[in-house]
């Protein structure tokens, strides 16, 4: 799936050591020091707030997710009228995705996923999720057999996380394109001028015309009818896209299209990036190793990812940290922490003593090993027990008759 935003609508400058350093967020990069509440000023989106997660909790009676409690599903788009709905006994469906384009995923790479398969499981509603094969082939010049092998690979990482595949559909552009599907793309891309979608993407001359024309494709898993064996007879459902706020901008497309054919504005709820080990410039890049935590990597290389490469905001000596504390709003092990340590009070108890200089540098680090070491092995064993037939299964086309149960 790919990561959006207009290149012109999302460029600040930060001055660092005295030199400007370009906030770039747009589908293939995202750099520099990202300010949120200027993101989504300007995406138009809206912050989500405290009523909204409390009405979660009460219209699921489950507790709200640690990336809800703790904010890294911070935005919105509709999110309200899809609770309004779901009050009144009406169902949604999910959707969200995956460009295949690296071997093994990062931990930032699982988290619209791990949120994806709570909102599942709390609201008992289906979900498709698409895997864009052949915008990675464009963009990322892998050839068409090795972009659907990456695809097939990643989908046992997805499956991993234990979703319901009797509510799941997992599909390969490459393979699912056509039929219904096809005729929502092209019903979308007779709405989009070709200056619109520059304007949105920052497409040049210079970009061969696939790039152009790939938008619609993830634009119409927002639409129940793209799915004739999932949903007919269900095409007034609504959708909720889970998704990195970098991505609102192909629906920002898809909303101003939908009502003129005849479909509602997908609803999002939209996540922070999780950033690079090496400090909060930009989100974590399958690039460069070292910038991330893989679920292929070992306790050993963990632990010492995290000791070398893990920025820090604490003191450079014992003594001084005692003295002034650590700086928690660059610390990159206490952001991990805030992503993954489950219990709150263990959480504030660190950032109280490690900004006040009673806890080490050491102690957190270590404390963030114990954490990634426990989640990356249990991704690892659960990976390990999923199957190519398991993978047949959940992109199998076929109906899901239990998906609202």
């Amino acid at each position: 799936m790919a990561d959006a935003v207009s290149p012109t609508a999302a460029a600040e400058e930060e001055k660092v050591d005295g030199v400007a350093e370009e906030e770039v967020v747009n589908p293939w990069e995202v750099s520099g020091k990202i300010d949120y509440d200027k993101l989504i000023d300007k995406f138009g989106c809206q912050r989500l707030d405290d009523s909204l997660i409390d009405r979660v909790r009460r219209l699921t009676s489950v507790p709200p997710h640690v990336f809800l409690r703790r904010g890294v599903f911070f935005a919105h788009r509709d999110f309200n009228d899809i609770l309004d709905a779901y009050e009144k006994g009406d169902k949604f469906y999910l959707y969200t995705g995956r460009g295949p384009s690296s071997e093994a995923l990062h931990l930032g790479h699982l988290i619209p996923f791990m949120f994806t398969k709570y909102l599942q499981d709390a609201f008992k509603v289906p979900l498709v999720i698409q895997l864009t094969d052949d915008e990675k082939c464009m963009w990322k010049n892998l050839t068409v057999e090795e972009s659907q092998r990456l695809a097939r690979e990643n989908a046992k990482d997805i499956i991993a996380c234990g979703f319901d595949v009797s509510r799941t559909f997992i599909f390969s552009d490459f393979d699912y394109v056509g039929g219904a599907f096809y005729k929502n793309m092209v019903k979308v891309a007779k709405c989009v001028t070709y200056n619109k979608v520059v304007g949105i993407f920052g497409f040049t001359g210079e970009d061969h015309i696939g790039k152009v024309s790939f938008p619609p494709v993830q634009a119409v898993p927002s639409f129940p009818s793209s799915f004739p064996h999932l949903f007919t007879g269900k095409e007034n459902l609504r959708c909720l896209i889970p998704c990195a706020i970098d991505q609102d901008p192909y629906f920002r497309m898809t909303r101003d299209v939908a009502p003129r054919i005849g479909y509602h504005k997908p609803a999002l709820i939209e996540s922070l990036f999780f950033p690079a080990l090496q400090g909060e410039n930009g989100k974590m890049s399958a690039s460069d190793p070292n910038s991330a935590i893989y679920v292929t990597d070992s306790p050993k290389e963990i632990k010492d990812k995290i000791n070398k490469y893990a920025f820090t905001g604490g003191q450079d000596t014992k003594e001084k940290q005692r003295l002034y504390g650590a700086n928690l709003e660059v610390d990159i092990p206490v952001k991990y922490l805030s992503f993954f340590l489950d219990d709150d009070e263990e959480l504030e108890h660190i950032k109280k003593e490690y900004g006040s200089g009673r806890m080490l540098t050491f102690d957190v680090k270590k404390r963030l090993i114990e954490v990634l070491t426990e989640l990356v092995e249990r991704h690892r064993r659960a990976r390990a027990a999923v199957t190519d037939e398991m993978v047949d299964a959940f992109m199998a086309v076929r109906p899901l008759p239990n998906m609202f149960n």
